[in-house]
């Protein structure tokens, strides 16, 4: 028994917020979860509006990485329908934590981006030093500003004093295991898997689309990410200041529906709603620093989907 909690001490602590989200519990489930000691506690454990609270945790717990990925989220129609709260507790929570942690000595920190803070008219594909260069996207401006207002206080501090090594990892859209699939809050991909399946099983012929479908939209499995933290985690030092996680290609909305439909094995047919806003026209991430960096993502959009499925009967639907 001593031995083993002497090994365990020797492992690197990991404060993880958000772990009970899609992206935290990807990364508590990865494989490679087991090289550290991961520390997630919940919302009532640890509340990041709260900063006392913060910085008492992180003081006594001295966390040798701090991974920043809990935060408001959800599709275009929950940011439009609740912006205030989009933005300013996304901003406490970033603001909170990451002053908590230089106030802690903590020097490695990363925090969760979101290609949403790229402006809605950026030139695809879109490269990281695009931040703050243009207007937003109106459908979820709160958030983005949000966003960046973490991602700005990381350099800042890492300008500051260069030891304090805080970096924003900015993903394209996400989907997977843990996703949200309820119909007023979900992002697109786990939305369309419910709606598609809720059809099938009603015998409906017709699915409705927001717009006409022509949109682009880059979705990469969370698990992919979860992989690329813990990259990261060992290769921190050459890792950008800020860096794009994306495929490096997109998708049309009616393809995501087309392949979904034929993971579900739906036959009906889509009905185009012109009067539902769609959001930027196309969001494609520049992967260059990552390639450089020397990750790239494993899961195929198809695999993905059918993966995302099989979660969903199992353990959302059962």
């Amino acid at each position: 028994n001593l031995s083993v909690r002497n090994l365990n001490n020797m492992k690197k602590i990991i404060l993880l917020t958000g772990g009970s989200g899609m992206v935290g519990k990807n990364i508590k489930n990865h494989k490679c979860s087991s090289d550290y000691e991961i520390l997630s506690p919940t919302s009532s454990d640890l509340n990041l509006l709260n900063y006392q609270k913060i910085l008492d945790f992180v003081s006594s717990n001295k966390p040798e990485f701090i991974i920043h990925a809990a935060g408001v989220v959800g599709g275009i129609e929950a940011n439009m329908n609740y912006p205030v709260k989009f933005l300013v507790d996304n901003m406490r929570m970033g603001l909170n934590i990451l002053m908590a942690a230089k106030t802690s000595n903590v020097k490695n920190f990363i925090n969760l981006g979101s290609s949403c803070m790229y402006p809605k008219n950026a030139e695809n594909p879109i490269s990281e030093d695009l931040i703050l260069k243009g207007e937003l996207e109106p459908t979820n401006e709160g958030y983005a500003i949000a966003k960046s207002t973490s991602t700005r206080l990381c350099e800042y501090i890492n300008r500051e004093d260069n030891s304090f090594l805080y970096k924003t990892i900015i993903p394209c859209n996400l989907y997977g295991k843990y996703d949200n699939f309820s119909y007023d809050s979900s992002h697109m991909i786990p939305g369309v898997i419910r709606r598609i399946h809720d059809a099938k099983k009603n015998n409906s012929q017709y699915v409705d689309v927001w717009g006409d479908g022509l949109a682009r939209r880059e979705f990469m499995y969370a698990e992919d990410l979860a992989d690329l933290i813990y990259y990261a985690v060992k290769n921190f030092i050459k890792m950008p200041q800020n860096i794009n996680i994306g495929l490096g290609h997109d998708y049309s909305i009616n393809e995501y529906y087309k392949m979904i439909a034929d993971v579900i094995g739906f036959n009906g047919k889509f009905n185009h709603d012109m009067s539902k806003p769609i959001g930027k026209k196309k969001k494609l991430t520049d992967n260059r620093k990552l390639n450089e960096f020397g990750w790239s993502y494993k899961t195929s959009l198809k695999l993905g989907i059918k993966k995302t499925y099989d979660y969903f009967l199992n353990e959302v639907k059962k």
